[in-house]
């Protein structure tokens, strides 16, 4: 017996390893199959135009088996349908609110108009319908979307509102596997605590992060097992969670291949046994397996304060007999372009203060914090003076040029839009802006442990055509949700 096996049957068998590893969770717990979002099929007119329409509402989930609770999706009861379309296809959304409060949807890691953005200055009354469009021009990549309201993300996000936008780029993802469901498969990790009757409780805006749960949940599945019928699996794991950070690796130890993270694909897979995901960040991960083994996903324990505990996630089952999938490529033709900051880059500086102001200031939906011209190159840099944070820029993709000093670690050197900054440390990004502009309406910055976005760790920028910079006013008009 090899040391992977070694360490698969002591995990499987409910030992602890004598290797290192988590306390194992006992596999025969792992009883209900996952739930694989299903892919939402749009309405194609003569034109190509893509229509995708959702809905967001209450219904009924089980977390625990037999005991119903209240929960808020997007046309059902809990989280929602993965959207997939490609690059060059031009989307129309028809976005309704059956709820009885105002909310947003935010499309996060897409490159598109301020106005189509979804963030708090695009509310949806209850009752109403907004229809975003716009043309996607970006490489393959896994986004996602979720509800942006100010000051109500964190609990619209906690009830359940979230869903994956997968997008494709005929440019270059040959050879990974792609069959949606089958080799391809969505994994959207979150935490809640659960009551004795199974319904999510905590304040998400108290404490210093809001909530920690002690509950896992993958697609909304607790204590979940999924069948693999091929010898490798694509997973695109996004991070979901109001504050938790993951330290994800595999009860045997087994090393994996990154080749993707929140805005495109690797130059080249990168081999690890563990990556870390921080609220909001995405990775894509291939996998091997071997016939009829069992394997269990977990996350491990850290000292940051928001990555307390040992967990296992997801029990993974091979079939006896598997499907034979091609190699994985050495190199990714599919992968963006490194971005290249100019020799006169303009560098903006952020201090996180606590967890409510980004240098010195609390989030003011009427003021202008920083104006940019469309296109630039920039440097981002982000101070952090106090305990865990991280940090999104909407429509952007960066790089992270380093942390302290130091490199990334190399399955967090590609396109990014959510970095993590640690504790009393300096973050600095090379940051690509778009080309869309709009004086008048603003995308914004922020923590995304939603505890500190909405109690005003955000800021907000908009895009001008260059050589304009001076003429924008700072303060506009705001919609108060």
């Amino acid at each position: 017996m090899n040391r992977r096996q070694f360490l698969a049957a002591a995990a499987l068998s409910g030992l602890a390893s004598a290797c290192g590893s988590a306390s194992a969770s006992d596999p025969t717990t792992f009883r209900t199959e996952l739930r694989v979002p299903p892919l939402l099929d749009p309405k194609v007119d003569k034109d190509g135009t893509r229509r995708f329409t959702l809905t967001m509402r209450r219904g009924l989930s089980e977390f625990l088996p037999g005991r119903p609770v209240e929960t808020w999706g997007f046309n059902g009861p809990l989280l929602g349908p993965t959207i997939r379309a490609a690059r060059g296809d031009e989307i129309r959304m028809t976005v309704t609110n059956r709820l009885d409060e105002v909310s947003t949807v935010h499309w996060h890691g897409m490159r598109l108009p301020a106005k189509m953005d979804g963030g708090p200055h695009q509310p949806i009354e209850p009752g109403a319908t907004w229809n975003p469009h716009w043309t996607i021009d970006q490489p393959a990549a896994t986004s996602w979307y979720h509800p942006h309201p100010h000051g109500q993300t964190a609990r619209h996000v906690y009830r359940g509102l979230a869903g994956m936008f997968i997008v494709d780029d005929d440019r270059g993802e040959a050879g990974l596997p792609s069959r949606y469901g089958v080799d391809d498969i969505p994994l959207i990790l979150q935490d809640k605590n659960l009551a004795e009757d199974g319904s999510p409780t905590g304040d998400p805006l108290k404490g210093t992060f809001g909530i920690l749960g002690d509950h896992m949940l993958v697609n909304g599945t607790h204590r979940g097992f999924l069948n693999v019928g091929t010898e490798r699996v694509r997973f695109r794991i996004l991070n979901g969670s109001n504050a938790r950070m993951y330290h994800l690796t595999f009860a045997d130890g087994r090393s994996f291949h990154v080749v993707g993270g929140d805005a495109g694909l690797l130059a080249a897979p990168v081999e690890v046994e563990r990556v870390s995901l921080t609220p909001g960040e995405r990775v894509e991960v291939v996998v091997a397996f071997t016939a009829g083994e069992q394997v269990l996903l977990r996350t491990v324990s850290g000292s940051d304060d928001i990555d307390e505990g040992d967990f296992d996630l997801l029990k993974i089952v091979a079939a006896p007999r598997l499907t034979a999938s091609p190699r994985l490529p050495g190199r990714l033709a599919g992968a963006p372009a490194p971005i290249v900051v100019p020799s006169n880059a303009t560098v903006r500086r952020f201090r996180l203060n606590g967890h409510d102001a980004i240098n010195g200031k609390e989030m003011d939906m009427s003021r202008i914090d920083e104006v940019v011209p469309a296109g630039a190159v920039e440097i981002w840099e982000v101070e952090n003076t106090v305990y865990p944070h991280n940090f999104h820029i909407h429509e952007v993709a960066f790089q992270v040029l380093d942390v302290d000093g130091q490199k990334p670690a190399g399955y967090a050197s590609g396109h990014k839009d959510t970095v993590y900054v640690p504790s009393k440390s300096t973050v600095r990004l090379a940051v690509q802006f778009g080309r869309f502009t709009d004086p008048g309406t603003p995308y914004m910055y922020h923590c995304h442990i939603l505890r500190h976005e909405d109690s005003g760790m955000m800021g907000q920028f908009v895009i001008v055509p260059p050589g304009t910079e001076n003429q924008v006013p700072r303060t506009i008009a705001a919609h108060h949700l």
